[in-house]
């Protein structure tokens, strides 16, 4: 096993478990107690704060269950893509509430997934 594809797994087990965790959260807490600590939960519905937890699980089991069970592995690196795709929107979110502070995270995020997109597709793609 290359010094890479170590590289890939430890990023791929972080990013799975942040993603699970936060969607967790988001799936799970009443939406009053999540307003108290999201401020973008208060200028959306229940139903895409909702969809935003279930697409966070989704993706982070997708960073894993693919490529440790062999099974369409080309899987993993799609939800790195759908992940980088749901900081993109985090990210403007926090920009039209003005709420620079909270662009760290998702810059970091994306940045990860971004590094497991480049990594599977193209330096050591899953087999």
């Amino acid at each position: 096993m290359n010094i890479m594809n170590i590289a890939l797994w430890i990023v791929q087990i972080l990013l799975a478990l942040a993603f699970l965790l936060a969607g967790s959260m988001k799936v799970s807490q009443p939406i009053d107690k999540l307003k108290k600590n999201m401020n973008w939960t208060a200028h959306t519905t229940p139903g895409i704060v909702r969809l935003v937890g279930t697409l966070e699980i989704l993706g982070g089991l997708g960073l894993i269950l693919p490529a440790v069970t062999h099974t369409l592995p080309w899987l993993t690196p799609v939800a790195a893509v759908g992940l980088v795709l749901t900081m993109i929107g985090a990210a403007i979110v926090h920009v039209r509430l003005k709420e620079f502070s909270g662009l760290a995270a998702p810059i970091v995020l994306l940045l990860l997934a971004l590094f497991i997109v480049y990594g599977r597709f193209l330096l050591v793609p899953l087999s």
